[in-house]
């Protein structure tokens, strides 16, 4: 009588234990894309699979219109969405998407800036003080400062000059420059990144709300020779934004280095669940790289 009580205790909290975990809902997300001068397709594809294998996120993609023809109709409801990944660096969307777009974050939503999104819409003013720094589309010293990490703090440097460069693809350390925000919270102060640009000589508004990581953009392989901000948070409204300089797309999903990364995809999971809920639930994986070694996660799904 005892076994068959225990028994049944047991199969009753292995019930709730499934039920609780099949009930959970994804979080639903959408991948903006469609026009970029990277690989969108991979891109976007990859971003899709990493989260969804994650089992937390539900993830739609806006595909726009191609470069040149009517972007009239292209419209997102953002209302839809607990965060929006942005994968797009082309044609200005309609005036209305943009108004719908910044009411979005001005009123809580969270937004990922991933890679080339920091090139797009170099005279939308409100776009840039959300992304905060940007390069490429003939920025330049009116586009605001370059920003850099020296001597233990953010240096504003109005010298005049383009924005935007990156040298050759390499591995490079990250470094952490906070340990309390939530999405590093647990992570190594600093871990290798899988082969990468390393975009550095950016400049805009510059208003970096928390600074996550920087990294040395060595003049050997064509960089500035200094630390640079490569992942941060910016304020904006009550919009929950991180900007996410990595994860150039490669040619396919099997030669893609920079987003097989764990640490990318690690820090893609981890920022989509803050964006959409501001806390960070998920536990520091067994396959996250070190200072001295680079992990791949080839199937885009999590250890």
């Amino acid at each position: 009588m005892k076994h068959l009580c225990k028994s049944f205790i047991s199969g009753m909290i292995l019930s709730a234990v499934i039920f609780s975990s099949c009930s959970h809902k994804p979080l639903p997300g959408v991948i903006i894309t469609g026009q970029n001068n990277h690989n969108w397709p991979v891109s976007s594809e990859a971003i899709k699979l990493m989260l969804e294998n994650s089992g937390l996120f539900s993830m739609d993609v806006a595909i726009s219109p191609s470069a040149g023809e009517d972007m009239s109709s292209f419209s997102v409801d953002f209302s839809k969405y607990k965060f929006v990944v942005l994968d797009y660096n082309g044609d200005r969307w309609p005036e209305t998407m943009d108004e719908a777009f910044l009411e979005y974050v001005r009123g809580g939503g969270g937004v990922i800036i991933y890679h080339a999104a920091d090139n797009a819409f170099p005279e939308w003013e409100e776009y840039n003080k959300i992304i905060a720094l940007g390069g490429w589309g003939d920025r330049n010293e009116d586009s605001g400062p370059y920003v850099y990490w020296k001597d233990g703090g953010l240096v504003k440097d109005t010298t005049p000059g383009p924005g935007g460069s990156h040298g050759a693809r390499h591995e490079y350390v990250m470094n952490s420059r906070d340990r309390v925000h939530p999405v590093l919270k647990g992570l190594p102060e600093r871990w290798k990144h899988a082969e990468d640009e390393l975009y550095d000589r950016m400049r805009g508004p510059g208003d970096i709300k928390d600074l996550l990581y920087t990294a040395w953009a060595p003049v050997e392989k064509g960089g500035s020779g200094r630390e640079e901000p490569l992942v941060f948070t910016v304020g904006y409204g009550k919009g929950r934004i991180i900007h996410i300089m990595l994860g150039h797309a490669g040619d396919s999903l099997e030669d893609n280095p920079a987003m097989q990364c764990a640490g990318f995809q690690v820090l893609m999971l981890r920022s989509a669940e803050w964006c959409a809920t501001g806390n960070v639930t998920q536990k520091v994986p067994v396959d996250f790289p070190t200072e001295a070694e680079v992990s791949l996660r080839p199937d885009y799904k999590p250890r």
